[in-house]
Formats: structure tokens, C-alpha cells, sequence
């Protein structure tokens, strides 16, 4: 009989990667699995940027933000692979959206201030501010591709084995735990972590190319995921007019000024990206076209145009990314018996990555319980 493993992960995207990282770290036999080669673009943790800040409107998120700091800052030690730079990122437009994550700010002792538009613009030529600005030091960028590369580094590093272009085909009740059937044999764990992305709804509900031993095996029938919406997001890339200007990550909240979609932002080595929130049209892995709508191209032209001052609007390429998300944009992380499902991170999840990672071994482990908010089940 071959090895009975610790766990196994299945997904070689942010939240995999980190699970299989912390879990190594406490010393758990871990082997991860990805259908892709290293890299791929075919999911949601692709990239050169993505935002890392600490500004919500509850403390379950800004906490979450917070833990996971100096475990970016462990990984980057640790790999030799630096890919978080803090930059400070903006808050602005609509009073109310601002001052409640100010607020949460103080009352978890995390540095903000709030500014005047004047003042924010003073300080940030590129960029043209809406009615109230919050401003909080601890945030900026984190470069996605060298993030997830040194987050399998660490889960490697700690004793945990990486295979790529491996295929789960279904997934079966064992004595011990889970049997994980791949197109390239069957793996034995006690546990299993689901972490998919926008694949892991056929994975647990035995659709596509999940064979229905799932379901059978009684593996999916406790597993009550809400409804998983997949999206093809398209966020532009602008050449700033002067690459020495500082650029903060930013959110534009819709309501006061802005009457579109609200806008995210953040300097990047590709120029200065931005992007609306969960607007994209509702796709699958299998039929996403990686084509840019042009509509969704003009809307972004015409918000550079209004809103940032420091680059030319001209200069504008835009690209596609997946978003997978709940129906109340929380996430999903929770256990039923041996399988923990991480999924439907809305777009938002990729800053929190190790701390996610730190949650599900917790869960794994079996010495916590999900908070209510990232619970299975209907909602």
C-alpha cells in the first residue's frame, strides 16, 4: 500500500499554495496538486499585482490582513524571493465607505489618517481625489507570479511535494481518510484541502470531468457549497506619463463623485493598473475567451481620463482574470470530515494568502472552528 499522507491539496494557485506551505511548516506530509504547469494563466492568481492592505469594514478581514504581514515577510525571508512592497494605499469617495474602515482601523491599532483631497493630491500627483481620503502606511503591492512561486518554494522548503500537470479525477472515501484519483494514479491522505478556484465546484459536486464517486462515496453529500459565480474580470494596464511619481494601491468607492463602478488600483512594473470589481460576464474555466471586452476597455479609458492625471490614457492594455465568488463576496473555508474546502475568494482573497493558509491547517489539524461568515451552506 503506498504512503498514507498527511494531506493533500488540490490547487496550485494562492490558497493552495499557502495551505501546503503552512501545513509543511507544522511538519504534515503534504503533497499538492495542480492540473497545470507552473505559471499558467488559466486561473485567478496569475499576474505581476495585486493589492495588500489592511482597510476593511469588519475586524475578521482587517485581522486577517494584519496576520498575514509578517508571514509575507517570513516567505520573502525565507525564499530569497522579495515580492511585497509597502506603498501606503488610499481610500476615497463615498464618506461613509471611507470613514467605516477608518474606524475599524483605530480600533485595531493599525495606523490611518484621514486627509482632504487637496491634501491626497498634493501628495499624489498621479492621482485625482473624491470628497474624503483615507490613507493607511502598512499596505501597497504584491507581485501575484513571484508570490505563489515562493509560496510552493516555502511549502517545498518545508518538506511538502509540488506536482504540477497532474488531473484529479474523483475523489474517494478511504478507512484512513481520502483516496485522490489522478490521471496519473491514486494518492492515499487523511485529509484533503480543496482549492480549487472556479474548478471547485465540479470537484465536490462530481461535474465536468469529476467522476461521481464523490457523491457516492458520501465525500459531497455534507459539502454544501453557496452558489459559486465565475466571472472574466478585465482590469488595463496605463504607462504612467512620469515613472518616478509614487503611486499608492487605491480604492475609488462609488457614490459621492463616481456614479460607475467603483475602481481598484495599484502601481505595477507593467504600469499603473485599475480595474472594476466584479463586472465581467459570467463564464466557466472551459469557456472564458481571454479576450477583453471593448466596452470594459472604454469605461476604464474614460475613468483614466477623469480621475488620473499621471498617465497617458492613450497607453492603454488590457487583460482577463477569473473571479469565483459567493453571493456575499465572503469566502468559503471549512471542514467536513476529512475534506476542508477554500473557494470563492471574490476577487479579493489574494492579500490574505498565508494567513488563509494558516486557517486551513487549523482546520486540518482539527483545533479551530471556520468563523460563521466563511462557513458551508446556502446563502
Amino acid at each position: 500500500m503506498s504512503e498514507i499522507l498527511d494531506a493533500i491539496v488540490i490547487g496550485g494557485g494562492l490558497v493552495g499554495s499557502s495551505a501546503a506551505w503552512r501545513l509543511a511548516a507544522r511538519g504534515r506530509s503534504v503533497v499538492q496538486l495542480e492540473q497545470f504547469g507552473p505559471g499558467h494563466k488559466h486561473g485567478a492568481s496569475h499576474g505581476t499585482s495585486r493589492i495588500y492592505r489592511q482597510a476593511y469594514d469588519n475586524h475578521l478581514y482587517t485581522g486577517l490582513a494584519a496576520d498575514a504581514l509578517p508571514l509575507w515577510r517570513e516567505l520573502e525571508t525565507t525564499t530569497d524571493i522579495g515580492f511585497l512592497e509597502l506603498t501606503g494605499a488610499v481610500d476615497h469617495g463615498l464618506p461613509q465607505a471611507v470613514q467605516s474602515k477608518a474606524k475599524i482601523l483605530l480600533e485595531a491599532g493599525i495606523k490611518g489618517e484621514i486627509l482632504t483631497p487637496a491634501e491626497a493630491s498634493a501628495r499624489w500627483p498621479g492621482l485625482r481625489f473624491d470628497t474624503t481620503v483615507l490613507h493607511h502606511p502598512d499596505a501597497g503591492r504584491l507581485h501575484a507570479d513571484r508570490a505563489v512561486t515562493a509560496l510552493k518554494a516555502g511549502a517545498v522548503f518545508a518538506g511538502a511535494e509540488v506536482r504540477h500537470d497532474v488531473r484529479v479525477l474523483a475523489l474517494a472515501r478511504a478507512s484512513y481518510g481520502v483516496d485522490v484519483v489522478t490521471d496519473s494514479g491514486t494518492l492515499a491522505a487523511r485529509q484533503v484541502v480543496i482549492a480549487a478556484g472556479a474548478w471547485t465546484a465540479d470537484l465536490i459536486a462530481a461535474g465536468a470531468w469529476t467522476a461521481d464517486l464523490i457523491a457516492d462515496s458520501g465525500l459531497g453529500s455534507e459539502i454544501v457549497l453557496p452558489t459559486l459565480r465565475t466571472t472574466q474580470e478585465q482590469p488595463a494596464h496605463f504607462a504612467p506619463l512620469d515613472p518616478g511619481v509614487e503611486w499608492p494601491s487605491f480604492v475609488h468607492h462609488t457614490g459621492a463623485e463616481l456614479e460607475t463602478a467603483g475602481i481598484y488600483g495599484l502601481g505595477s512594473e507593467d504600469g499603473i493598473k485599475i480595474g472594476e470589481h466584479a463586472t465581467g460576464p459570467v463564464v466557466t474555466p472551459q469557456t472564458r475567451d481571454y479576450t477583453p471586452g471593448v466596452d470594459g476597455e472604454q469605461r476604464l479609458v474614460e475613468y483614466a481620463e477623469s480621475w488620473l492625471p499621471g498617465v497617458d490614457s492613450t497607453r492603454v492594455e488590457s487583460l482577463t482574470c477569473l473571479y469565483t465568488s459567493t453571493p456575499d463576496s465572503n469566502f468559503v473555508i471549512d471542514r467536513v470530515g476529512a475534506v476542508t474546502v477554500a473557494a470563492g475568494f471574490s476577487g479579493h482573497g489574494f492579500k490574505f494568502g498565508p494567513a488563509l493558509g494558516e486557517l486551513v491547517a487549523d482546520l486540518v489539524d482539527g483545533t479551530t472552528i471556520a468563523p460563521e461568515v466563511f462557513r458551508l451552506g446556502e446563502r
